[in-house]
């Protein structure tokens, strides 16, 4: 699997490359199951080797997930809000055309009525989110999200990676609240159309979650020094 954070970007260059090999489609696959796992707990799939996403949440308190360092930054609890609710909706509704995992049962359980992926949040509403939300479910969340995106993703055929994401699915993301009329989040709609499976694979199923927990990891690191 990997070894650290830093065997990342070769691997991402290699999925890139043979996503849509058929000869190598196999191979593919494996690929970006191993990275996806590296960006979830290893309490996913009950896995031994340390992930990314463990480093983040070693050592956190309930207040560390809260804190927003600076006005130039989120949380963390905001961090694993969007990049799961963007892996929920991608996979199951564009990817797979089925229900996504959240749901009236999960939103009780998270404590929360939010079901965009928080892009277009004001920083009052980060904080409000951040606190509100049950930490112990958003992990439970998350795990659910990641262990439906390894299923998915281990049924994949070579046709469904050249598979263009339809506009059916981007309609349901915004009926279904995935997405707000605000700008900063119905863009969304407009970058995830002019992709295929093989694009959603790309991004955001790995390489954008890995983006957002190095933002987790500083953001850590600012919070140690603050309580310093």
């Amino acid at each position: 699997m990997f070894k650290a954070a830093t065997d990342w970007n070769p691997k991402q260059a290699l999925l890139k490359e043979i996503i849509k090999n058929k000869d190598r489609f196999a191979e593919a696959i494996q690929l970006c199951l191993d990275m996806h796992r590296f960006v979830h707990q290893s309490s996913m799939l009950s896995a031994e080797e340390e992930t990314l996403e463990d480093e983040v949440w070693e050592g956190l308190s309930e207040e560390d997930l809260t804190i927003m360092p600076t006005d130039k930054d989120v949380t963390i609890a905001w961090n694993i809000w969007h990049l799961t609710r963007i892996e929920d909706l991608t996979i199951n509704i564009l990817v797979e055309n089925g229900p996504q995992v959240l749901n009236d049962t999960w939103l009780k359980k998270l404590k929360v009525t939010v079901k965009d992926t928080g892009n277009a949040m004001t920083d009052e509403e980060i904080l409000s989110l951040s606190l509100s939300v049950n930490k112990e479910e958003l992990k439970n969340y998350r795990n659910a999200v990641g262990r439906q995106t390894q299923q998915i993703i281990s049924t994949l055929t070579p046709e469904d990676i050249k598979r263009k994401v339809s506009p059916e699915g981007l309609n349901r993301i915004k009926l279904e609240g995935g997405v707000t009329d605000a700008p900063d989040s119905l863009w969304l709609l407009d970058f995830w159309g002019k992709k295929d499976v093989a694009g959603i694979l790309q991004m955001p199923i790995t390489r954008h979650q890995i983006v957002h927990l190095n933002d987790s990891l500083k953001l850590k690191e600012k919070i140690r020094r603050l309580k310093k």
